[in-house]
């Protein structure tokens, strides 16, 4: 939403917005245009009659005042995806969905089709090297790059995000059950996805992970005049440490990035710029100097003998292969690897289980959450042996204080070692530049 706004200004619309808490960086980045609010909370007040259309995030509520005037004023509201749709709908949409990889997806057609100099507008939920914004919408592109989740689209509306956008080229780039706050059962889970599928308009294409049980079932359904494309992880060879892609019976293109799952991303993004009108040399040449999406994979500190890596990964399929990824990279050293649980299904001892055997390439495992999350989100206590049992490593650590965790991460001897933190969260504002520095002042 924040994006959406700073989109809008630099358009040159008058924006102004409310919410009742704003963080970083959202914060400094709405004040940097100066429209950060001047309080928090929303009043009726600020809706006024002059106001030439509300957009409203998922996060509001149906009872929200500033919602109720809006409509009591007759005043065109919109959705998230509504709005965008309404910005895009002469454009040819590309949308990309799935639990895992759509932002690296969408983030490499982004840096591929720049490269190319292509015109486009996206939509991503992360930043990407060369992109100053998250949100482009203009009128003259007649291409749009989406990253669509399946969240819904606003209190007055649970049809899923992704579902609003009207894709003409559509990606499924895997699907394992996440958000049981909205998706109480893997059924109710999956529906969506095949509502995504069963969408793709004629002469339209559906590109989906061959891989991936569900996203290939629901993928390789007959669909009349629908062009369905599977793919695989790209061929590739792991040499020294580095990756490269595999092209024709000689060719090699070395890549920044790494792990089957990328792998795979780049095999759909391949896809996707096929679809508009993208050969492979260009491509290849273009992917070569891709760096990833942010706060995927990054790279926090490296030295000889260790690297210190921080990813957005925390629903299981995230954890399992980022985990996976940065063991068989580094396949001669000992890894380990720490989780902060801090969604709500993370958080769920019903769902815990789900995370059975994704931590175990990791040589150390350690667990992280704060109870005072649990009573935020209303969510029973959450106790060391549930989370021992769902994990099942045989080496677990588990700590409810982040400055015990940074404690324990000092204490370790890390020659030969990697270590992978992983977070939707912050680890409760841990500095990890500061914990990279002083470990690696001790190797």
């Amino acid at each position: 939403m924040h994006n959406l706004a700073i989109d809008a200004h630099l358009k040159g619309y008058q924006v102004t917005g409310t919410d009742d808490e704003i963080f970083e960086p959202s914060r400094s980045r709405l004040a940097q245009y100066g429209l950060l609010p001047k309080e928090l909370g929303w009043a009726a007040e600020n809706i006024t009659e002059d106001l030439h259309a509300v957009i409203v995030g998922m996060h509001a509520k149906a009872d929200n005042p500033e919602l109720l005037r809006a409509q009591a004023l007759g005043i065109k509201v919109y959705s998230f995806p509504e709005y965008v749709l309404e910005k895009s709908k002469h454009k040819h949409r590309v949308v990309i969905a799935g639990s895992h990889g759509k932002t690296t997806i969408t983030a490499m057609v982004m840096h591929v089709l720049k490269i190319c100099g292509r015109k486009f507008d996206y939509l991503i939920g992360a930043s990407v090297d060369g992109f100053e914004q998250q949100v482009s919408l203009t009128n003259n592109a007649p291409t749009i790059i989406i990253e669509g989740d399946e969240y819904f689209s606003a209190p007055f509306d649970a049809t899923p995000k992704f579902l609003r956008y009207q894709h003409h080229i559509g990606v499924i780039s895997g699907i394992a059950w996440d958000h049981m706050n909205v998706y109480p059962t893997i059924e109710s889970y999956v529906t969506p996805f095949e509502e995504f599928a069963d969408a793709t308009p004629k002469a339209g294409s559906l590109i989906y992970s061959q891989d991936d049980h569900i996203a290939s079932v629901i993928g390789a359904k007959e669909r009349a005049d629908v062009m369905q494309i599977a793919y695989q992880a790209h061929p590739h060879k792991i040499v020294e440490g580095i990756t490269y892609l595999s092209v024709g019976k000689k060719d090699r293109v070395r890549i920044s990035f790494f792990g089957e799952h990328n792998l795979k991303n780049v095999s759909a993004a391949k896809a996707v710029c096929n679809r508009i009108g993208i050969d492979e040399e260009p491509f290849y040449k273009a992917i070569s100097s891709f760096k990833g999406a942010g706060k995927r994979l990054e790279t926090v500190i490296e030295k000889a003998n260790f690297v210190m890596f921080k990813d957005y990964a925390h629903a299981p399929s995230k954890v399992l292969a980022t985990t996976t990824a940065v063991k068989r990279q580094y396949v001669e050293r000992k890894l380990i690897a720490c989780l902060e649980l801090h969604t709500y299904s993370s958080l769920n001892v019903d769902f815990l289980s789900q995370y059975n055997d994704t931590l175990n390439t990791a040589d150390q495992a350690i667990i992280y959450f704060n109870p005072k999350n649990l009573a935020l989100k209303n969510i029973p206590a959450l106790s060391n042996e549930d989370i021992r049992k769902a994990f099942d490593h045989e080496n677990l650590y588990i700590f409810d204080d982040s400055e015990a965790l940074k404690k324990h991460l000092l204490a370790l001897s890390w020659h030969n070692k990697n270590l992978l933190m992983m977070s939707s969260g912050s680890f409760d504002n841990l500095n990890l530049a500061e914990i990279g520095q002083l470990i690696t002042q001790k190797i």
